[in-house]
């Protein structure tokens, strides 16, 4: 039988009956309004960052096929979007996926989402901040380790102040970052070298100089990153607990961000398809020499800074957001107590500022670590994560679920069926060493959940939610 949390208010009282558990659960404070949320979203999503450290990756090996895989994950990501409107409103909580999916599928199938989770954030902040040497290298030459790590360091640092303090930070960070997709937009189109119809055209540059074809196994295989570029409106979830009126803004949050992000995200690479001169140069992804080719000097220097910036933005950002994961899961009792007692520390800021130093630190050292495979591991992930979700959110109007005010997606229960089946799918079309790496990681967790977790399922892993209180007046962004 599976070990389910019939309702979130059961998990509290459990938690709070056990003596080792008297003091009620710490919570983070309610400070932003559905501005700062979507801002602090955004930033995540890091539209800028994406286009030129993401992509590039996808013109590699779908060439003018790329934009048609990022506008059919764009569609999957709808589905999972309104998952997690209906989710994270039913379930406010900084844990985020995890909190959602062990109230409503079962602690197991929660805990694997936290694994799966953690695997995401963890990786992702360190591979993108050691692009930034790339971005800076038209006004100096850097090391992209130490680079990488001073990104993250810089990051952590921002992460321990107050969170509407960090929602001004990424917001002016994030108007740098637009302004670099508008001017690549904007340059491809008025340098187009083909039309519209090459966006279907699947063709990619092969050696020696010939044409392939991409084929539709390919596509789908590569779906696995096309949802990773949308990825980060799912930090609407984690901001829950700091929301304003969380029934109704993390759905306007996550919808809003994902509407927002795939305009940026997509229109860019629209044009850099019917822009660049030939298949090679957009095979190759160079997108700062295309820029520079279809300019000037100073313009691609300009558009550099600015993806420098954002990629700094989103490492603020992934770290604020994998804080709170962690911190959710000292306060949901996920370690043993020493631990518990450690990471769900909050500071004078009201950030979880142990949290923040574990997750950021870590991710300083990990750029010195050929972390290049790991795209894979995250791809293959980011899916995972997405159908436990779709599988929560399929069985989220069970019981007392059912009667619970939060905002409910059209469609259900057809849209998160559709999903799961599409998301499996897509799983069986990844490759086999990224699919064994991430199911031993799997393997390793449901381990600890036998061993550790399950036999001591009376005091660990209990799901906790913040009680909905009004943020002050005045004091919403």
């Amino acid at each position: 039988m599976t070990d389910t949390l019939p309702t979130a208010e059961a998990a509290v009282s459990e938690a709070t009956s056990d003596s080792s558990q008297s003091q009620r659960p710490q919570q983070l404070k309610r400070s932003i309004g559905i501005v700062g949320g979507t801002l602090l979203t955004l930033s995540c999503v890091t539209p800028a960052s994406t286009l030129f450290v993401v992509v590039p990756d996808l013109f590699g090996s779908l060439g003018t096929a790329t934009a048609l895989t990022i506008a059919i994950g764009s569609v999957l990501c709808i589905a999972v979007a309104f998952c997690y409107s209906e989710l994270g409103t039913l379930i406010p909580s900084a844990g985020g996926e995890y909190a959602m999916v062990s109230t409503l599928a079962g602690r197991l199938a929660g805990w694997l989402v936290f694994v799966l989770s953690l695997l995401v954030v963890m990786i992702v902040p360190p591979v993108i901040a050691m692009g930034t040497a790339d971005y800076l290298a038209p006004t100096a030459h850097l090391n992209p380790s130490m680079t990488g790590a001073g990104v993250m360091l810089l990051a952590t640092l921002a992460g321990l102040l107050d969170l509407r303090a960090n929602a001004w930070i990424t917001g002016i960070f994030l108007v740098l970052e637009v302004i670099a997709a508008g001017v690549v937009a904007l340059l491809g189109f008025t340098h187009s070298q083909r039309g519209l119809g090459s966006l279907t055209s699947m063709q990619v540059a092969g050696t020696g100089g010939h044409t392939d074809t991409v084929t539709a196994m390919l596509v789908v295989s590569g779906l696995a990153i096309a949802l990773f570029v949308t990825q980060g409106f799912s930090t609407a979830v984690y901001l829950s607990e700091e929301l304003e009126n969380p029934r109704r803004n993390v759905a306007r949050t996550v919808l809003a961000t994902l509407a927002i992000s795939t305009v940026i995200i997509l229109v860019p690479v629209v044009a850099i398809t019917m822009g660049a001169s030939d298949l090679s140069t957009l095979t190759g992804g160079d997108i700062s020499t295309m820029v520079t080719a279809w300019s000037n000097s100073a313009v691609g220097t300009f558009v550099s800074l600015c993806v420098a910036l954002a990629i700094i933005n989103a490492g603020i950002v992934m770290v604020i957001q994998n804080s709170r994961v962690l911190f959710a899961s000292a306060r949901d009792k996920a370690w043993p107590d020493p631990v518990n007692t450690v990471f769900s520390k909050l500071g004078r800021f009201g950030s979880p500022w142990v949290a923040t130093l574990a997750v950021g630190i870590p991710g300083a050292i990990l750029c010195f670590v050929n972390l290049d495979t790991l795209y894979g591991v995250t791809g293959v992930s980011v899916t995972g994560m997405y159908l436990l979700v779709a599988v929560a959110a399929l069985l989220s109007r069970r019981g007392s679920h059912r009667h619970t005010h939060a905002w409910r997606m059209p469609l259900w229960p057809a849209m998160p069926i559709l999903l799961i089946a599409v998301l499996a799918y897509i799983l069986t079309q990844q490759e086999t060493t990224y699919l064994l790496w991430t199911g031993g990681i799997v393997t390793a967790a449901t381990l600890y959940w036998a061993l550790y977790l399950r036999p001591r399922r009376e005091t660990r892993w209990l799901i906790s939610l913040p009680e909905e209180d009004e943020a002050p007046k005045g004091q919403v962004l």
